[in-house]
């Protein structure tokens, strides 16, 4: 009774990528990146109470092409696990499940994260 010519599960190519099935995995990403970031978080911290020639020295590490990619990267880590933890709280609620309401919050919340993040960095520069 083998059929070896089925597979034996559906493969990932054969479905379409959901977005909320990409913020589901861009949830768990950004999470894992404030991690990081609370690190760097803590290494500034350490520098600016060690005194300004290692205060100086972060910034000029952080201020480098690097160094800013890393704190941009982090800013929208932050901000889109604050949006996407809204959504959650809203599902808590019972509401939003339906496919069309689900696919709606993913979009608000990615584009809500971009828009934060720029705001954020075009206001400090």
């Amino acid at each position: 009774m083998s059929n070896t010519e089925r597979p034996l599960s559906p493969h990932i190519s054969i479905y379409r990528w959901p977005i909320t099935m990409t913020l589901s995995i861009l949830h768990r990403a950004t999470g894992a990146a404030m991690a990081v970031g609370l690190l760097v978080l803590a290494a500034w911290l350490v520098s600016a109470a060690s005194g300004s020639e290692d205060y100086d020295q972060f910034i000029s590490l952080m201020s480098t092409l690097i160094g800013r990619l890393l704190l941009i990267g982090w800013s929208f880590a932050f901000f889109f696990h604050l949006a996407n933890g809204v959504r959650h709280l809203v599902w808590d609620t019972g509401r939003g499940f339906e496919k069309r309401q689900a696919n709606a919050s993913a979009w608000f919340v990615l584009v809500t994260a971009i828009v934060a993040t720029a705001l954020l960095w075009m206001t400090a520069s």
